[in-house]
């Protein structure tokens, strides 16, 4: 079976609170990006292995052989075999490796015919980490929480053009964290997309942008460039380093 683990970007990104428990509760939009994607094959196989090509992915244990393991842990299935062609960017707020994650569960759960609802497999998405639920119905949310608590929003971007920046450049969560600045927000995200998107650029916020801007200027000035280039509204995604655009689609 081959499936596209597709990216998604944060429409705001406000940082409330730190927890006790070392995590920090958010409020975002998460949307989906489909033209953005990873490509992710998974067969039935008498002994298990995983492989990858594309960009080069991390040493350690990748989300997908974590993925296949929780099922393992509850349903008796056989070995299979995973090839994970990256083309997502790491650590650019893209959420590759939680898409990844949670399009194994899909696979999966068809694969193996296990019957799981969207229900069962969020909460082992939830295992993989705060994104991955996110893509089992892969549809704009509100989130909320440490971001695993979600709520269907309704929001259409299609009839808007993307454009993208993608730096060489990996920023890691527990960087950006380490230099951030806790922030009132004043205004409401759910109800900030509701207004026109050229309203947009001076409410609709990503609180990461202050720490990661000090510290890479330029990423600054990519965002700058885009609104000079007729930009509706930019902003970076999740705390990664990738810049996306807005535009009218003529």
């Amino acid at each position: 079976m081959i499936t596209y683990p597709n990216a998604k970007i944060n429409l705001g990104l406000n940082i409330i609170s730190k927890r006790s428990d070392g995590y920090h509760d958010i409020n975002s939009i998460f949307y989906p990006i489909k033209t953005i994607f990873d490509i992710l094959e998974i067969l039935p196989s008498k002994m298990f292995s995983f492989s990858s090509s594309g960009i080069a992915i991390p040493d350690g244990k990748n989300i997908c052989i974590t993925a296949f393991e929780l099922i393992r842990r509850d349903y008796n299935i056989s070995n299979v075999k995973i090839h994970l062609h990256k083309q997502i960017p790491i650590g650019a707020g893209l959420g590759g490796g939680s898409s990844d994650g949670a399009f194994t569960l899909l696979s999966l759960n068809k694969i193996f015919n296990l019957s799981l609802s969207d229900n069962q497999l969020r909460k082992y998405a939830l295992e993989l980490g705060a994104d991955s639920p996110f893509f089992i119905e892969n549809i704009p949310t509100f989130n909320h929480g440490i971001g695993e608590k979600m709520s269907k929003i309704n929001i259409n971007l299609s009839s808007f053009k993307f454009k993208f920046f993608f730096p060489d450049l990996h920023i890691s969560t527990a960087e950006a964290y380490s230099n951030l600045n806790f922030k009132s927000t004043e205004n409401s995200i759910k109800e900030i997309i509701k207004q026109p998107i050229r309203n947009w650029k001076n409410i609709l916020k990503n609180d990461f942008e202050i720490s990661v801007f000090n510290k890479y200027p330029d990423l600054k000035k990519v965002k700058e460039r885009f609104y000079n280039e007729g930009a509706l509204y930019s902003s970076m995604t999740g705390s990664g380093s990738v810049i996306y655009a807005i535009f009218d689609k003529d």
